[in-house]
């Protein structure tokens, strides 16, 4: 039995773009492309993300009680987010790989589940909003696999980004209004 060879996908259109603004991520050709950051002047950056862990009174209950099945969801959740920010370049096709001077993953226990913030740092050519936001996903994910035997309705909700500075683009705060 022979395999047919698969047709190899054509380069796609080139996409309409406005004459002031060309997309960042999107090459001559119409295809997407890692943004070449070797003229960019290296400064510290900075940003912190939250997200949120919705879950049972009872699943709060346990994880209080240090009552869950697979030991603190708190604790390996915070590990886990950092790892998970030192290797965003691996799951996020298109980030630049980072080294990272710090990462801080805080969880806290609150009536409606867990409450995730992650703080990401580096002195480079491009910002770390990923690696916040990647470390407070995965924490998040990591809390539900932590509880899901004690509750499987968890909801992951509002992961976002809260802060950001340095860099070309200027600095960015969260309106909560």
């Amino acid at each position: 039995m022979t395999k047919k060879k698969l047709p190899r996908a054509a380069a796609p259109k080139k996409l309409p773009t406005a004459p002031a603004k060309r997309l960042s991520h999107v090459d001559a050709g119409g295809r997407v492309a890692m943004v070449d950051t070797s003229a960019k002047q290296e400064t510290v950056r900075r940003a912190v993300a939250s997200g949120r862990v919705l879950m049972s009174r009872e699943t709060v209950a346990s994880v209080r009680a240090h009552r869950t099945p697979k030991g603190d969801p708190l604790e390996t959740a915070r590990i886990a987010g950092v790892m998970a920010a030192k290797r965003t370049a691996d799951l996020v096709p298109l980030c630049h790989p980072l080294a990272l001077t710090h990462v801080d993953v805080r969880a806290a226990l609150e009536d409606w589940g867990v409450r995730l913030e992650a703080e990401v740092a580096t002195r480079a050519q491009t910002g770390v909003e990923m690696e916040a936001l990647t470390a407070v996903a995965v924490a998040a994910l990591t809390v539900y696999d932590m509880c899901k035997a004690l509750d499987k309705s968890m909801t992951i909700t509002d992961v976002r980004l809260e802060v950001k500075t340095g860099g070309k683009s200027g600095d960015y705060k969260r309106d909560e209004g």
